[in-house]
């Protein structure tokens, strides 16, 4: 398929500077003369199928995210129907990500902050998705945004210049990249799988040394035999004889971490860690490293080793005080506890210190501690190294879809003689999506990565 790919036979400049050159025979309009706003308020639909923005898709809501508004909110929404070609336009000072335009393929109810648009007869609807969202790859389209929050209205966009082939030409290229964007995304999603599969013996190398001990040690000798006894408590099973059985109030003590809105960080050497993980640095620090921070809300189960000095938030609890305890084994050990049972019924889970103090654990004395931890990161490393390895070539395989669709949308690459060849296919790897988005089977599996739910 790739080896049909090529350039056009002529071209002409297309007076943009970051379009360059076009095929000699596409059309070149204002954006006015393609697409058209579209605004239906809501009247009659109410609550049914409200949608949203999510990972560049359109997606009908979950009823527990509508848990506390009133029926009568909905009337400010707007009507979307099969084909409409969403436009999120707020805040794009804030937005470090694309995947900004959805193209809806359901009729429901959208918050009125979207923009909607429908196409002219100039281009197909398809290919008028395909365009935007290449302008939304790119993150041209944002250039034109205007006012302090840096909103988009199709005022701010009507001028903007718009590549339109013939219509044969639009469906090759559409049946090109729907193609493309399946076998990518097939792609991807079998490294995602991998890395679950190695994130999942990493876990497996953990838990057996934090809670049974060695099964061997650095020079690969088979150590003696430990005697084991019943540790009572049942997730834990039998551990070494010598080791002592805590509640984890006797082993860390536990804090919750500070507030500090993203306006008042100063970008400084201290990492901010909330339950996610790092989410900035800030000029100051609240607690010394090395230390460990875990999950308070969403992420309950994360579990985060800091080197140095930090700054813990709010959403994270940090451990104040290791006991005597090692720092780096605590970290390892509270990687095998479920905090998940011990969490909150709400719709966002969260764990209480509280909770988590009755939670016992086997612990061995300082000094195997050590030797634990040696050999919890020997047997990591090479896992870790195949975890990075296969992260790098999922970020290529974004980086080569993206550069991918800008190249044919922009006429770079002339797609009709491969997209001729392509067989005739019923979506044989499954209905995923378009590759400008999507989730996969447990976590959002987009090609650029979204920290969350794309709200207008």
């Amino acid at each position: 398929m790739i080896s049909d790919l090529k350039p056009y036979p002529a071209y002409k400049d297309s007076g943009v500077l970051w379009l360059g050159e076009v095929p000699e025979k596409w059309d070149i309009l204002p954006a006015f003369a393609v697409y058209k706003p579209r605004q239906v308020k809501n009247k009659g639909m109410l609550e049914k199928a409200v949608l949203s923005l999510s990972y560049g898709r359109i997606i009908v809501k979950p009823s527990e995210k509508l848990r506390g508004l009133v029926p009568e909110s909905f009337e400010t929404y707007q009507i979307i129907d099969p084909g409409n070609i969403i436009v999120r336009t707020t805040d794009l000072q804030n937005d470090h990500t694309s995947l900004r335009i959805g193209h809806s393929k359901d009729r429901g109810i959208i918050t009125s902050a979207y923009m909607c648009l429908e196409t002219t007869d100039r281009v197909s609807n398809e290919f008028g998705y395909q365009f935007l969202n290449t302008y939304d790859l790119l993150k041209i389209i944002y250039g034109f945004g205007s006012g302090l929050r840096q909103n988009l209205d199709f005022a701010d966009i009507k001028r903007m210049p718009v590549l339109v082939p013939s219509k044969d030409e639009q469906s090759a290229i559409v049946r090109f990249l729907d193609h493309a964007d399946r076998r990518i995304k097939h792609y991807i999603r079998a490294k995602q799988k991998l890395i679950r599969l190695l994130e999942e013996q990493k876990q497996g190398i953990i838990s057996r040394a934090v809670t049974r001990g060695l099964p061997s040690t650095s020079s690969g000798q088979a150590t003696p035999n430990v005697r084991l006894k019943p540790s009572g408590v049942e997730w834990l099973g039998d551990v070494p004889e010598h080791w002592e059985v805590k509640r984890l109030k006797w082993v860390t003590r536990l804090q919750r971490g500070y507030d500090l809105p993203a306006e008042e960080r100063i970008r400084g050497s201290f990492r901010v860690v909330s339950s996610g993980g790092t989410i900035g640095t800030h000029s100051e620090s609240q607690s010394n490293g090395p230390g460990v921070v875990i999950g308070r809300y969403g992420s309950t189960d994360a579990v985060f080793f800091i080197e140095s000095d930090f700054w813990p938030h709010n959403t994270a609890l940090f451990v104040t005080d290791f006991q005597g305890n090692r720092p780096r084994w605590c970290y390892f050990m509270l990687r095998t506890i479920s905090k998940a049972d011990h969490s909150g019924k709400s719709a966002v889970p969260g764990v209480d210190r509280k909770d988590l103090y009755e939670i016992e654990v086997a612990v061995p004395p300082v000094d195997e501690q050590d030797t634990i931890v040696s050999e919890i990161e020997n047997a990591l490393e090479w896992l870790d190294r195949a975890v990075t390895g296969t992260q790098r070539e999922i970020s290529l395989l974004r980086e080569y879809h993206t550069r991918l669709i800008a190249d044919v949308v922009t006429g770079k690459l002339d797609v009709r003689e491969a997209a001729a060849k392509l067989p005739d296919e019923t979506d044989e790897l499954g209905d995923e999506g378009s590759l400008s988005g999507g989730e996969d089977d447990t976590e959002g599996t987009d090609l650029d990565a979204v920290p969350e739910e794309a709200e207008a």
